[in-house]
Order: structure tokens, then sequence, then C-alpha cells
């Protein structure tokens, strides 16, 4: 993508929203309400520079597979991955704020499909029914996570022997969190976590220049 004017609106957008609001909640870092966050999520911009067909194919999901998407928020992968994992399939949309579920809900209605499942979730485990997931997903959500690396445990449990986690986040030197070490997360430090959770890298997407996108396995 390089610098394109897609992702850089989005940038300048988060950064500008996070000026205007109060102070991040110890829990999740720049925290704010569902509100707030559709407004920047939302912008014709932002999803542009998502790149969502082109992530949803590098995945490579399968009918039948269950999905979840962990901080799912206004749901911009939600309708993609319904779509990907078929009828047979099921997609979990995760979040700590139920606020986000009417807009989740309002997609998948509105695109005809019936295998998405909203989930409140809490801020050290995304609490899943089940460990029945394929593929658990975090985009540009990890940074926002105040203990990743038990976040990161807790969710490999839902996983099955198979399963993989795929993470997009951005590269620190591209972060909108600049000046912030706290909403930073590289790649390496998300192995070390992984690791101690027994994954590694199995994958790593070139697809963006601003962002790491890598899958992790067992």
């Amino acid at each position: 993508m390089g610098t394109k004017p897609t992702w850089t609106a989005g940038l300048v957008a988060v950064a500008a929203l996070a000026l205007l609001l109060p102070p991040a909640a110890d829990a999740q870092l720049a925290s704010r309400p569902a509100e707030e966050w559709v407004k920047v999520l939302e912008t014709p911009e932002r999803l542009a520079g998502l790149r969502i067909d082109e992530v949803v194919a590098a995945m490579k999901l399968r009918p039948g597979d269950v999905v979840a998407d962990l901080g799912a928020g206004s749901g911009p992968f939600i309708v993609p991955f319904a779509r990907a994992v078929s009828a047979k399939g099921t997609v979990y949309a995760v979040d700590i704020d139920k606020e986000f579920f009417p807009y989740i809900q309002s997609k998948a209605k509105q695109a005809g499909v019936t295998n998405v499942r909203t989930l409140l979730g809490e801020f050290t485990d995304p609490k899943l029914p089940a460990a029945d997931v394929d593929v658990a997903f975090l985009h540009d959500v990890l940074h926002h996570i105040e203990n990743p690396a038990a976040y990161l445990k807790a969710a490999t449990r839902y996983l099955k022997p198979s399963g993989r986690l795929v993470i997009v986040d951005y590269n620190p030197a591209q972060s909108p969190h600049q000046g912030q070490a706290s909403l930073q997360v590289s790649k390496t430090q998300a192995a070390e976590w992984l690791a101690a959770a027994g994954f590694k890298p199995v994958e790593e997407v070139g697809l963006f220049s601003d962002k790491w996108f890598v899958v992790y396995g067992r």
C-alpha cells in the first residue's frame, strides 16, 4: 500500500479522535465508547485500507470452519468471514463492549448471513463457548489489550489442535500511537508471547507496508 491516502487518512482520523477523547481505561488501552469507535472504524477511507477481501483470502478459510473475530468492533470482517465459511461454518463476533453488537447484527441481517454469533468477552479471556475454533483473528486489537500475553494464552485454549491464530497489527514505526509505547506491539513481542502458549509463526503475509500480518500455529 505504500503511502496511499486510504491508510494515511485512517491514521490521521484515529490520531485526531484519540486527542479528543478521555484517557484510556486501565483494562482496555485507548478505550472509548462504541459510538465513537464506529465513527473511526466505518469511514470509507479506513475500510478501503483494510483490504478485507485480500486478508480473508490469505487466511485460507474453508466451508465449515469456525472463526472467532476477537475484538470484532463494528464488524467489518464479519460478513466476509461468514460467507467464506459458508452456512455450515460459524463466526463468533467477540467484543468486550456489547454496544457494538447491534452494528454487527445489522450487517449480518442485511447480508443475509445466519451463521454469526455475537459474544461478550472479558478483558483477559474471549470467553468462547467451546474449544472448537479453527481460526482466531485479531485485527488492530492486540495493542489495545493491557495484558496481551495472558489474553493470547487464554485465546489459544479455544483453538482446535490444528487451529490457527491470525494477527494483523501496526508496525511500531507506523503506529498512530507514536510516543505511547504501551499502545505499540511488534511481531517479535507477539511471537514471544505465543511461544509461551505453545505457538509459533507459520506464515507471514506481506500484504501491508504499515502493518505486520502473521499466522501462528502449534
